[in-house]
């Protein structure tokens, strides 16, 4: 049987209509998100003067590095269908580990010796949720009081000044116009995303979230990704501290402070889902920026700092409904 001529407008019509959806459906994250920060880039442009200009947005690119570099490592996580709540925790305790390491010793070591710590915290969460068959919500929020409370314990509470000439610049060195922090931060994406994508590591982390029984069986040993994941994030967690001491030239204990809710909301923002099995790098990254944003524009129109959180887990909220059920009625609508 052959199709008549008049069929075959109408199936490629469906073709593309089919590939729209499907294209949708996929960059579903990232596509909204990207929405959503024009929007507000458009808002606080309009609004103030300051806010479009060399200075300032540089400025947001480097206050916002760490938050980027952490969300890459979250995003691996929470595709896995974990989570990790220590992450500012451990930057503090990083900050103020690295600023005490320097003052006494050498600072090449004492910048190996803080990224060993950001690490270390990282493996004993991934070991307690991986192989301790603990849930890592549990898990990572014992560690975010108690890696906390070692920090305030190593500073009585006071900052420590950083005045090495080879750590300094890790926070305010600057190349071509932009400042390092920024810089090590698209190193980060670029390489999270060629993993993400490209690895059959990238493609077990989906799958662990997606369908960790069919991976077992497949003959993976799904405990080793799920703690190289958290053990990952303990690791930019680390690199984040160091860029937050560095960039205020001192250590403080209370570095991080409601720094995870920051990059989990960054996470959920750019689509990747809390359930598992869902995750988009490239999201994470714009929606790290949507709250650099955010908080820059809120500052510059004089808007009391204390907003920033409550609109920060207002968004949070806001994103979770959104994406969920959007994405839900995409896919279903599609099939």
């Amino acid at each position: 049987m052959t199709t008549s001529s008049t069929d075959q407008p109408s199936a490629a019509r469906a073709d593309r209509v089919g590939a729209r959806k499907e294209f949708v459906a996929t960059n579903f994250g990232v596509l909204s998100i990207s929405v959503v920060f024009v929007i507000l880039f458009a808002f606080f442009s309009l609004q103030t003067d300051a806010f479009l200009t060399t200075n300032n947005l540089v400025n947001v690119l480097r206050q916002v590095a760490p938050t980027v570099v952490v969300a890459m490592a979250m995003t691996f996580v929470i595709t896995t269908g974990a989570i990790d709540l220590s992450v500012g925790s451990i930057v503090g305790l990083t900050a103020a580990a690295l600023a005490i390491l320097a003052e006494s010793g050498n600072p090449v070591v004492a910048l190996v010796l803080t990224l060993l710590i950001g690490a270390g915290i990282g493996a004993i969460n991934g070991a307690l949720t991986a192989y301790g068959k603990l849930q890592s919500f549990i898990v990572t929020l014992a560690a975010l009081t108690a890696v906390r409370g070692v920090a305030l314990l190593i500073t009585d509470g006071y900052s420590t000044p950083i005045s090495s000439s080879f750590l300094l610049p890790l926070g305010n060195g600057k190349l071509l116009g932009l400042y390092t922090p920024t810089w090590i931060a698209i190193i980060t994406v670029v390489s999270a995303w060629y993993v993400f994508t490209q690895t059959r590591f990238g493609r077990y982390i989906v799958a662990v979230g997606s369908n960790a029984e069919s991976l077992r069986r497949s003959g993976v040993d799904i405990r080793k990704i799920q703690m190289a994941a958290l053990t990952l994030t303990g690791v930019f967690a680390g690199v984040a501290g160091v860029l937050t001491a560095t960039r205020l030239a001192s250590g403080s204990s209370n570095s991080g402070t409601l720094f995870e809710l920051e990059v989990i909301t960054a996470v959920v923002l750019g689509g990747t889902s809390l359930m598992g099995g869902r995750g988009s790098i490239i999201g994470s990254a714009i929606g790290a920026l949507t709250l650099g944003v955010i908080s820059n524009g809120l500052v510059l129109l004089r808007v009391d700092v204390y907003w920033v959180p409550i609109v920060q887990g207002i968004i949070l909220i806001v994103a979770i409904f959104a994406n969920s059920t959007l994405f839900s009625r995409i896919v279903g609508h599609q099939q």
